[in-house]
């Protein structure tokens, strides 16, 4: 009796060995003071702070997150957690300020984006670009 439980542990800590133990399907919860995610965005929604965000999108998010956002960039697989889906609502539910603070911030894998993209409209602009992945 003691051989097939043997057996059945070490096959099990095969099994569990083989799975992606890294990464997560739920990520961390992400705290954004009140103050910022109240901050309203300063930058409508425009058809040229749009397209300025996608620039600035693939130069420096489109290589994790991906083209659409789906969070399938060529680089996502080298990342310990998941960039996310930006189309769902877990992103797209959060308030402009939110995903202002957590561009110019980052976290873990993502840096912070505050120095690479020094004006704050362009961030701003971002957000917006980032509003037209909605599914």
């Amino acid at each position: 009796m003691k051989i097939p439980v043997v057996m059945l542990a070490i096959i099990t800590g095969i099994v569990v060995a083989g799975f992606d133990l890294k990464k997560t399907d739920q990520p961390k919860p992400w705290p954004v003071p009140d103050a910022d995610k109240n901050k309203v965005n300063p930058i409508k929604p425009e058809a040229s702070s749009i397209a300025d965000g996608k620039a600035l999108w693939v130069i420096h998010c489109q290589s994790c997150h991906g083209k659409k956002g789906l969070g399938d960039g060529t680089k996502a697989s080298q990342l310990d957690t998941e960039p996310g889906d930006f189309s769902k609502a877990t992103t797209q539910s959060q308030s402009d300020g939110s995903l202002y603070y957590k561009t110019a911030k980052g976290r873990d894998n993502m840096p912070g984006f505050k120095k690479k993209i020094p004006e704050n409209d362009d961030i701003w602009s971002l957000v917006n670009f980032i509003r037209t992945l909605k599914k």
